[in-house]
């Protein structure tokens, strides 16, 4: 994009992240550690949401910001396991002070991922207290990308079922525009077609009979518009936004939204009853920003991120992954 540069995810400052996940039972879970209560907000535009704690990011909430936001796999059950990282930041003395102890206020979403590895393999609390301590200890691991953390057990191109669609992943992408630095990190796990949204190309998604290229997702649902069949329900993806702009809650519901643009330009379909497609947006830092400005970015940055998370994705459990293919 024009008058901004890449940068690396980890110089927008305010913020660990760390993954833990389980490569033999394809699942997750990703955990954003803000170093303050931060603003935060979120956006859920799928008909299938699993999350937590999302109202307290409604502006009549009480709450002024988060201390973590946690991504991870194992659809509903996966909410468990925002439990370690409560334990995690209680251990530290960080959270909402209530006179006898601290609450952290943590939100969480999760990903359906039970159809691919192991189904009875799920992340818990434990492996939520791992991503944590990852998060302080291996800062290497910010820039990992692909079948990491959550993205372990995301596939893609779904609209047929599991046997015509393919690995997706964790991915990031982050710019700067002057002293304004505006980020993303997204699990794609998508029931739709994967494209790029600088060419309008697919890179993945629905495959073929052959399993050797694409159909396309949208033009196979118009020809059962007269009988849709049972869509298959295991999708969602799930993202952050992170920027060192100076943002109220309300402002980081409305950044939250604004970046839900970079899952139409680069997720077709998105949005559908079979997904739980949700954005947060996180307000790390001090910079003044135009709240447009910044939520234009947040579009694209997200609409990269999708799509580096889904090139990075690596082929397992049967799943072809972009990079086999293209």
């Amino acid at each position: 994009m024009n008058g901004t540069k890449e940068i690396p995810i980890t110089e927008i400052k305010g913020f660990r992240l760390g993954h833990a996940w389980d490569q033999e039972a394809a699942t997750g879970c990703s955990v954003i550690l803000c170093d303050h209560c931060s603003p935060a907000g979120a956006a859920v535009r799928g008909g299938g949401p699993a999350s937590r704690e999302t109202p307290l990011l409604d502006p009549l909430a009480a709450s002024l910001g988060l201390h973590a936001i946690l991504l991870s796999g194992g659809s509903a059950f996966g909410l468990d396991a925002a439990g370690g990282v409560m334990k995690y930041l209680e251990e530290r003395d960080i959270g909402f002070d209530v006179g006898v102890t601290k609450v952290p206020l943590v939100c969480q979403s999760c990903v359906f991922d039970l159809v691919i590895g192991r189904k009875d393999v799920r992340p818990d609390s434990e492996m939520a207290y791992k991503a944590c301590l990852d998060a302080d200890s291996c800062k290497d691991s910010a820039l990992l990308q692909g079948n990491v953390g959550v993205g372990m057990g995301c596939t893609v191109g779904k609209y047929k079922g599991p046997e015509y669609a393919m690995k997706g992943g964790l991915g990031t992408f982050a710019l700067q525009a002057g002293n304004v630095k505006v980020g993303a990190i997204v699990a794609v796990n998508a029931m739709g077609d994967i494209y790029n949204i600088e060419t309008g190309r697919q890179i993945a998604g629905l495959l073929n009979k052959e399993k050797n290229g694409f159909r396309c997702t949208e033009e196979e649902m118009v020809k059962d518009a007269a009988a849709i069949p049972d869509l298959f329900t295991g999708n969602t993806t799930i993202g952050v936004i992170l920027t060192n702009g100076a943002f109220t809650k309300a402002q980081a519901n409305k950044i939250a939204a604004m970046a839900h643009n970079g899952y139409a330009r680069s997720i077709r379909p998105v949005h559908t009853t079979a997904d739980g497609d949700t954005i947060y947006a996180l307000s790390l830092g001090k910079e003044k920003a135009d709240l447009n400005v910044v939520g234009t970015l947040a579009a694209y940055v997200m609409g990269m991120a999708v799509n580096r998370g889904v090139l990075a994705a690596q082929s397992v459990h049967g799943y072809l992954g972009a990079k086999d293919l293209l």
